[in-house]
């Protein structure tokens, strides 16, 4: 039954029961005791919807397959006392637990509900958390948290913070065990911040919901400086600024559609395979628009999204913090059905380099992949790191090192294909052979080499250049015999660092023969307690 069903119980409906008499008249007690729950304050559930804000329950409802929404502890409230609490004492305690299904499988799911003390937490808000996320780990599915909370509740003082830490640390225990998503639907302040911040993906809606650490009224009184709370850590900030948010929705509806997707390409947990769906698109189609698609000039721009719509299953994927370093690609796709993990050079930004952001955000996406079982496809088409001393000074050489660990620490099956530049540390950085990929497939475009021929040249020759009659007619000579020597198609091919040179055609189905192999893969790492990334 839906959570918000209306029907009713009459006497009708309940059997006799002469050894009691009362039955039927305490059910009808019961159920209409849980209506009220479920109903509300409707002063309150009005505010919630004069801000274009569903309730907790509603919200529920979207996420959850109809009628599959189980609650636990619907019946609890608080003990605390003092500063008008014991006078207070609504149920659930201001969030709403529980478990159903999406798409048939099952999902936990908690959910503050911003009507009861603004959906702040407590001692008692926060014993349910604890108990549906060990719920969570302890079935072995995903947990997604529906924020809109003021935080903690300051009326009981130290306990509600204590319930934050218990939160972290089963956030930390869940990470890499069952995913876990949260989804910011109001206000998110102070500590609270943190738990969506150790979770795997964070969606947000555009101006209802915000994070930060300190208000604007704190950073104006610490710094002088004038912010709204949208412009501090609303959707837009953390999605295209910060990097804390994967996506960002105009409105929950179409947010919570989405998590649902996202659900769909995950497993349940570190031990199963993400759903495999049935399709429709031959796995040896022919990928012809690449030929059109990706320039012959190495120079040339070009978008890698056109790139892989033309070689996933339905021209689909599912694009993760698309609007963050957009230097690099980031999305989830089926090839032949398969959950794969799509990492790919972005020509179109910035060149395609590797930066800080960069390298941070794949790195992510990695790890989130290998935790879960989703193989790796890397599309590559990369210059080099980005000069500079903002890098430098900003450690490129220590966030760079993230998305090599995370590469080199990968056991899931990983395919490398390289579609036109891969230069320097950063060919190696995109799971080149000496770490490790499984598959690496090149184009006949290809030009792995330790930098660009000019710049080769530049370097080897330039005694030679500097003494010609004709330096320029030299330098040019010079660059088209480096390109000849070392940066030919084949060059990395009869060395073995490239498994095969294929046609672009061929793209789509030598990535599915070549995960098809490795579906079987089992790579152990050493024995230890855990491996020590740079962070």
């Amino acid at each position: 039954m839906s959570i918000t069903d209306d029907r009713r119980i009459t006497t009708d409906d309940l059997p006799e029961d002469p050894s009691t008499g009362g039955l039927p008249e305490q059910l009808l007690r019961l159920r209409e005791l849980k209506e009220g729950i479920y109903a509300g304050d409707p002063a309150a559930t009005e505010r919630q919807h004069a801000k274009n804000k569903l309730t907790a329950r509603e919200r529920i409802d979207l996420l959850l397959d109809e009628g599959s929404f189980h609650e636990i502890e619907t019946l609890r409230r608080h003990r605390a006392s003092g500063f008008g609490l014991e006078a207070k004492k609504p149920y659930t305690d201001g969030v709403i637990t529980g478990w159903g299904t999406v798409h048939g499988r099952t999902v936990f799911v908690y959910a503050h509900d911003f009507r009861i003390f603004g959906g702040a937490l407590g001692e008692a808000h926060a014993t349910k958390i604890h108990k549906i996320m060990d719920m969570a780990i302890a079935a072995g599915a995903p947990l997604v948290s529906l924020n809109d909370g003021a935080g903690a509740r300051i009326q009981e003082g130290v306990t509600a913070l204590a319930g934050y830490g218990g939160i972290f640390q089963r956030n930390t225990r869940c990470s890499g065990v069952i995913p876990q998503i949260s989804v910011m639907l109001g206000p998110c302040a102070g500590g609270a911040a943190y738990s969506p911040a150790l979770t795997d993906f964070v969606f947000m809606v555009r101006e209802s919901s915000q994070m930060f650490i300190t208000g604007p009224d704190v950073v104006r009184a610490v710094t002088g400086e004038e912010i709204s709370q949208n412009g501090l850590g609303g959707a837009d900030v953390h999605a295209s600024v910060s990097g804390v948010a994967a996506f960002a929705y105009d409105d929950e509806e179409s947010c919570l559609e989405e998590v649902r997707y996202l659900l769909s390409m995950l497993p349940q947990n570190n031990r199963e395979t993400a759903p495999v769906e049935e399709t429709e698109d031959p796995a040896d189609r022919s990928t012809d628009a690449l030929l059109d698609l990706v320039p012959g000039d190495p120079n040339r721009s070009y978008d890698m999204r056109q790139v892989i719509e033309e070689i996933v299953d339905d021209h689909d994927f599912f694009e993760v913090q698309p609007t963050w370093a957009t230097n690099i690609i980031c999305a989830l796709a089926r090839l032949d059905g398969h959950v794969v993990g799509i990492v790919a050079n972005q020509p179109a930004s910035l060149a395609g380099v590797l930066d800080i952001h960069a390298s941070e955000k794949a790195a992510r996406f990695v790890q989130t992949c290998d935790a879960f079982n989703i193989p790796l496809v890397s599309l590559v088409d990369v210059p080099g790191f980005l000069p500079g001393v903002d890098q430098e000074h900003g450690g490129i050489i220590r966030h760079g090192a993230k998305l090599l660990y995370a590469y080199c620490n990968a056991t899931v099956p990983r395919v490398q294909v390289i579609l036109r530049k891969a230069y320097g540390g950063a060919y190696i950085v995109m799971d080149s052979r000496s770490i490790g990929v499984d598959v690496s497939l090149a184009w006949p475009s290809n030009e792995i080499a330790v930098m660009g021929a000019e710049g080769a040249a530049n370097v080897i020759f330039r005694r030679e250049i500097a003494a010609a009659d004709d330096p320029e007619a030299v330098r040019q000579q010079k660059i088209k015999e480096y390109q000849t020597e070392l940066m030919h198609p084949y060059y990395a091919a009869e060395r073995g660092l490239v498994d095969d040179v294929i046609d672009p055609r061929e793209t789509r189905s030598a990535l599915i023969s070549s995960l098809a192999m490795l579906r079987t893969k089992h790579a152990d790492l050493p024995s230890r307690k855990h491996g020590n990334p740079p962070v």
